[in-house]
């Protein structure tokens, strides 16, 4: 069984032993996912770049959970809404080739539609 399979069931467990399914709903999840992103964003607001990339030097743990919340919202969400995430991802990554081809957009960093193929 894969790890996130296994993360997928101890949410599901962690939520029926709360009775906690009642809130997890599409719209919640999304908005908890969404507030959970926002307090990882915080930790590097008004850093300079460079402070940035040296963020896990001074906040390692608050890092860490942050991101940890972030991603077990996903798996919830992702478990709610019956989505494969590693699916979904490859798939994803499939369109992005297509959208962001290497020849045209190799150091840059715009959006797709700035891009003549």
């Amino acid at each position: 069984m894969s790890e996130i399979i296994e993360l997928r069931n101890q949410l599901r467990a962690f939520s029926e032993e709360r009775e906690w399914e009642q809130f997890h709903t599409p719209k919640n999840l999304s908005m908890a996912l969404s507030v959970e992103v926002s307090e990882l964003v915080e930790h590097f607001q008004w850093l300079t770049e460079e402070e940035s990339l040296r963020i896990m030097d001074l906040k390692n743990t608050e890092i860490c959970d942050e991101l940890a919340d972030i991603f077990l919202y996903l798996i919830r969400l992702s478990d709610i809404l019956n989505v494969d995430l590693i699916e979904a991802s490859k798939q994803k990554i499939i369109k992005n080739r297509d959208k962001y081809p290497a020849n045209l957009v190799r150091g840059k960093a715009n959006k797709y539609t700035d891009y003549e193929k």
